[in-house]
């Protein structure tokens, strides 16, 4: 039952992206979009895929450094494979690649799952506080141009959120019902429940996953652990501004232009959608209209530069794939935990 659904999953999610692909390409002229990818800088590309490829390995760096707060000292190469398997897993089924990198790192180091979730889920809210400091650090030095082009996209929404507004109080109020329903139950039966199997495996795994997530909090090497949070980030900029010279139609955009796409991108990437299809070439080519490029040619950009960053996590995803399948079980390396 539990892979039916799975599968209904990845073919609704698959559909919801085909559409989105056939709507950002509708009025495309698609002998103006060629003619545009065939003058492609081919040295342009390359500095950008190494660029990635260097975030990669960043990104790899600072989630080892989570791991000896808590206990554990994985190799970098198990890290960095784990990484890259679960990015692979991401194109596939959004947001699976989370669980499945932890899963891999489990099998080839031997950390527990649950710290592993953890130290991901301290990622993914340092990225997402990052990003929203970027998109209004963004919006602050493009305010003319992005002020009205978010309003077009949330006017319609707010609206609506308007017309449910009564819809979602009722949400609100239920799940803070069930939630003080369960800690109190929680508490009131906390004697009994201590001495339940599934309680204590629930409990342990808690334990873990809190561990994980406050493993910064006992980081030695917190300035590193920065430096490589802002290398990370600003290689995801230098993609996207540097690609701009890849084609002829955006090689006269400013580094101002390159932080709109970039947070554009990051959005249409977030997107629960296998690999940000569709939704990052809609956010992207509108983006660009704000900057007098015609829609063929912005159309041109998107696709290049999220078929050269798709085709990267493929490759490296899958030599990490089989070097973790290949590799022999380890046990963790333990380290002391600081005080």
């Amino acid at each position: 039952m539990k892979k039916t659904a799975n599968i209904v999953k990845y073919l609704l999610l698959l559909a919801v992206s085909i559409f989105l692909m056939a709507y950002a390409l509708r009025s495309i002229n698609f002998a103006a979009v060629k003619t545009e990818l065939s003058q492609a800088n081919f040295f342009w590309i390359g500095v950008t895929l190494l660029l990635s490829v260097a975030g990669y390995v960043s990104r790899a760096i600072r989630w080892r450094m989570q791991y000896t707060p808590v206990g554990y000292q994985p190799s970098f190469w198990q890290v960095y494979h784990a990484q890259m398997v679960g990015y692979l897993a991401n194109i596939v089924l959004p947001r699976a690649g989370e669980v499945i990198r932890c899963t891999i790192l489990r099998r080839t180091a031997s950390v527990p799952v649950n710290v592993s979730l953890g130290t991901v889920i301290t990622e993914r809210i340092l990225d997402l506080v990052i990003l929203v400091s970027c998109i209004g650090a963004t919006f602050l030095l493009e305010f003319d141009r992005l002020n009205e082009f978010f309003l077009q996209i949330f006017s319609d929404k707010y609206q609506g959120l308007q017309q449910n507004l009564e819809t979602l109080y009722l949400l609100i109020g239920v799940v803070l019902l069930g939630t003080f329903f369960v800690v109190w139950y929680i508490y009131k039966n906390i004697s009994r429940l201590q001495h339940n199997r599934h309680f204590q495996k629930v409990s342990q795994f808690v334990k873990g996953l809190w561990q994980g997530i406050f493993s910064i909090r006992k980081m030695d090497q917190k300035g590193q652990f920065l430096l490589h949070t802002a290398f990370v980030w600003l290689s995801y900029f230098l993609t996207s501004y540097l690609a701009f010279f890849v084609l002829p139609g955006t090689s006269h955009l400013s580094w101002q232009a390159g932080m709109t796409i970039f947070v554009m991108g990051g959005i249409g990437m977030s997107a629960p959608v296998q690999g940000g299809i569709g939704v990052y070439h809609i956010l992207v080519r509108t983006a660009l209209l704000l900057y007098a490029v015609p829609l063929d040619k912005g159309m041109a950009y998107a696709l290049i530069v999220h078929a050269t960053g798709a085709i990267l996590v493929v490759v490296l995803g899958v030599i990490s794939l089989v070097a973790s399948l290949g590799a022999k079980k380890k046990e963790a390396v333990l380290v002391s935990q600081p005080a």
